[in-house]
């Protein structure tokens, strides 16, 4: 009996050390304690079973866990500690389950959620750490990630799979040199880590093609740096940052071909990619005023200058606003159809092609809708040359003034502007293709062209 009670004495003695040992995080020496406890005549003590399940449990080996708790079990049917742990290993088993399918189905968001779930009961498990901070690298949630594998390599430097991930977070970061350092180490460490020879092969990749694009653009080979950044974008879709910058720098080159449109969907991919992305929301905005969608362009200024209060964003954010303003009203560039920066003689020749061209009395045989839209069109066509024609009316509708605002006289006679310009009741002629066609003016302002077989277009 007293024998019995000395080896009972001697295994919890034991026991205790242990497990005070795995409290300081000693594994490898626990374990080795448990190598020479297993050996002992009197391993049929329960606290025994139960502790070693314990230390299999917290380092995550729910299956080596299960079998302790079940022995502990044969020996104490009654154990509720027991079944409690056998349940504790259990909900590990399926929480790992179901992070492996998580995976696969790339819902990285339920692997981080069963690998915190299980890391309740398995806190000291590598395993389940690396797989977390991972996921959390996928998701774009760096620094925990970081924290993650930083706290691994504190305790083991020579971890292949937190090496990997710390990789993994600098490559997704755009620290793609950096990042190549941590995948070779990683390999030194597990020359067999398939995930970090191929994001170490991607890294180079994705680095080396992205070089040959800035490359061929500072080169004004456009049409090559366009092709060179879309190789790019197909190494990895994972790589946000890098894929973000990628669909920015190819709308540079595609508003440099005049892929206005192309231009501006790169630029929203950017964006999804990286809301932060200030650069694309920028290119987007010159993109959207190139094509005259000035709303648009108001609305990426304003959410650049929320951001980033300088002079240079509130000039872009106020010039585009008054574009905005603007276009809002009659485009009289428009209804002459010259440029914005045309001369005073183009927007005379303008003004005398519309004319002849929407004049009342040139559509007197036409229907009734249409000599009243003619009619519209022959007044606008006035309208337009009289600001465009006068430099103080047209510096200020240029500026985006309301000229009516401006107490300016704006009440006119398209008929009278027609005569004034055209010279009155006394005619006028002009050559064209060995034609001359005189505008005659009835003693009732109307418009005679006696040239009825001419091919010109008067």
């Amino acid at each position: 009996m007293l024998s019995c009670e000395l080896a009972i004495a001697h295994n919890n003695s034991v026991l205790h050390f242990v497990f005070l040992l795995f409290v300081f995080v000693l594994y490898q020496h626990s374990f080795g304690c448990f190598k020479l406890y297993v050996t002992n005549p009197y391993r049929s003590v329960p606290q025994g079973h139960m502790r070693e399940g314990k230390c299999h449990l917290l380092l995550g080996n729910a299956m080596a866990a299960t079998r302790c708790f079940q022995k502990v079990q044969e020996l104490e049917p009654e154990s509720s500690q027991a079944q409690q742990e056998l349940k504790n290993a259990e909900s590990i088993l399926e929480f790992e389950r179901l992070a492996e399918i998580s995976f696969e189905k790339r819902d990285f968001r339920m692997v981080v959620f069963c690998m915190d779930r299980a890391l309740e009961s398995a806190s000291a498990c590598h395993r389940f750490k690396v797989l977390k901070a991972e996921c959390l690298a996928l998701l774009g949630r760096y620094p925990e990630a970081q924290s993650v594998a930083s706290d691994i390599l504190r305790m083991d430097s020579t971890n292949g799979d937190a090496l990997y991930v710390r990789g993994l977070c600098l490559y997704y970061e755009d620290c793609i040199d950096k990042a190549v350092q941590f995948f070779v180490q990683a390999l030194r460490m597990a020359p067999d880590h398939e995930k970090a020879r191929l994001a170490c092969r991607n890294a180079k990749a994705l680095k080396a093609k992205k070089e040959e694009g800035n490359k061929a653009f500072k080169e004004g080979s456009f049409e090559e740096a366009y092709d060179l950044y879309s190789e790019a974008l197909t190494i990895d879709p994972n790589n946000i940052k890098t894929n973000a910058k990628l669909y920015c720098n190819r709308a540079t080159v595609g508003s440099k071909l005049n892929k206005l449109e192309q231009a501006i969907e790169d630029c929203t991919k950017a964006i999804k990619l990286d809301e932060t992305y200030i650069k694309a929301y920028l290119r987007r905005a010159q993109c959207y005023m190139d094509t005259e969608q000035y709303e648009e362009a108001v609305r990426d200024y304003e959410k650049v200058y929320q951001t980033e209060k300088t002079k240079e964003h509130k000039n872009l954010l106020k010039n585009a606003q008054l574009e905005l303003k603007k276009s809002k009203r009659k485009d009289y560039y428009k209804v002459l159809g010259v440029d914005k920066n045309a001369t005073e003689d183009e927007i005379k020749k303008a003004y005398r092609k519309r004319a002849l061209m929407h004049h009342p009395d040139r559509h007197s045989g036409a229907s009734a809708e249409v000599q009243k839209e003619e009619e519209k069109k022959f007044k606008e066509v006035g309208e337009a040359f009289t600001v465009l024609s006068d430099p103080k009316k047209k510096s200020r509708y240029d500026s985006g003034h309301d000229l009516e605002d401006d107490d300016m006289n704006m009440d006119f006679d398209a008929n009278n502007i027609f005569k004034a310009f055209f010279g009155g009741p006394g005619g006028f002629s002009f050559e064209g293709n060995s034609c001359k066609a005189d505008l005659l003016f009835t003693s009732h302002n109307h418009l005679l062209i006696p040239c009825s077989d001419c091919t010109i277009n008067h």
